[in-house]
């Protein structure tokens, strides 16, 4: 498994799909006739950036982890808010 093997790819995987997610909220254009898809698509992208996180946070180190808990705490916002949409 590429995660084990190496750190920094598996934080550097963790970090890019959180900034997927966040590229993602916040072009969501609350009024337009694809909101619903593009909810779900940001849905989507943050149970894949939760697997990468938890992924990343089974070999990072203390730094690391720190940031990656962050995230999650970030994505966490995230699904609150697109929950009460």
């Amino acid at each position: 498994m590429p995660y084990k093997k190496n750190k920094q790819q598996a934080f550097q995987a963790a970090q890019q799909g959180y900034e997927e997610v966040q590229d993602l909220y916040f072009e969501i254009v609350h009024d337009s006739a694809s909101y619903g898809h593009q909810l779900k698509h940001v849905k989507n992208e943050v149970n894949e950036a939760y697997q990468q996180i938890e992924k990343a946070l089974e070999v990072a180190s203390e730094i690391q982890r720190r940031q990656l808990l962050q995230y999650m705490d970030d994505l966490q916002k995230i699904v609150e808010e697109v929950n009460e949409s």
